[in-house]
């Protein structure tokens, strides 16, 4: 059975931390479904980790549609949040309607949109209809262009905007918040001060829950890893070593065997030639 924001509130009030994951195909999903994650999030990262691109506003509503779809399928148990995408939410009523978008044609079990107080209308509109929303707060990427790819909340008045805007959150009916590039201690007092779970990325120890990107987790990149990252593998160059160990059977014949090949008696094989040459 899926779980449910509701059982995932009651983990949260039972002081349990909430584990979260990007995921954005069948295969990475099924591989999440034989775990005990919680949550996985269909992001707009998948721009840059899936479709090469330098940031997430390229990334289209289809394109999470889509995503969302695939990891629906692979998983059965995990919440699976998808991210409304850049522009898609800019009035109450577009952010609605892209919502439940993402809901119908998606099957995800809440979406994820960024900003502060001046977005609780839109969140309480899309609550109000029913769809749960998580928040986004401090590094927010499809602001990338206005704040920068840099720490947020370092100052004293960013600081208390960051926690009115959390508050605002709350208070618009959102059931969590990710806090992304905030520093720790600020991150912690977010987490006091407001009531729904807060999930951590660069954000330190002190929020209710984590979120990492596949992709570093797994250590599929080796071109550039995240302060905020561990990496609990290194599969990118497992993967690489199998490929040239592959090739090299390949262009050696050592593969495919007879144990990889199927076969056909030699008189069928006669018959063939036979009817062939006439």
């Amino acid at each position: 059975m899926r779980l449910t924001v509701h059982a995932l509130a009651q983990r949260y009030r039972r002081g349990e931390p909430l584990t979260m994951v990007t995921a954005y195909d069948y295969t990475s999903a099924r591989i999440i479904e034989g775990t005990d994650i919680p949550l996985i999030l269909v992001g707009d990262s998948l721009g840059m980790v899936m479709q090469g691109l330098d940031s997430t506003l390229p990334v289209t509503l289809e394109d999470i549609t889509y995503h969302c779809r695939a990891v629906v399928r692979g998983a059965s148990t995990a919440l699976v949040v998808a991210d409304l995408p850049f522009l898609t939410y800019s009035t109450p009523d577009e952010a609605l309607r892209n919502s439940g978008h993402l809901m119908a044609q998606g099957g995800c079990g809440s979406v994820k949109l960024e900003g502060g107080a001046a977005f609780a209308p839109t969140v309480e509109r899309i609550v109000r209809a029913g769809i749960p929303v998580m928040g986004h707060l401090g590094f927010t990427p499809q602001s990338v262009h206005q704040i920068g790819m840099r720490v947020q909340g370092k100052s004293v008045a960013a600081g208390v905007e960051l926690v009115r805007d959390a508050q605002a959150l709350e208070a618009a009916g959102a059931w969590a918040v990710v806090l992304e590039l905030v520093p720790a201690p600020l991150a912690e007092l977010v987490t006091e001060r407001i009531g729904i779970p807060t999930i951590g990325i660069g954000a330190g120890a002190g929020c209710d829950g984590q979120v990492q990107v596949w992709h570093d987790v797994l250590g599929l990149f080796d071109d550039f890893v995240p302060r905020h990252t561990q990496r609990y593998a290194r599969l990118g160059e497992v993967a690489r070593e199998a490929l040239i160990s592959y090739d090299a059977d390949v262009r050696n014949r050592a593969f495919p065997t007879a144990a990889n090949s199927s076969t056909v008696d030699d008189a069928t094989i006669d018959q063939i030639v036979e009817r062939l040459d006439g």
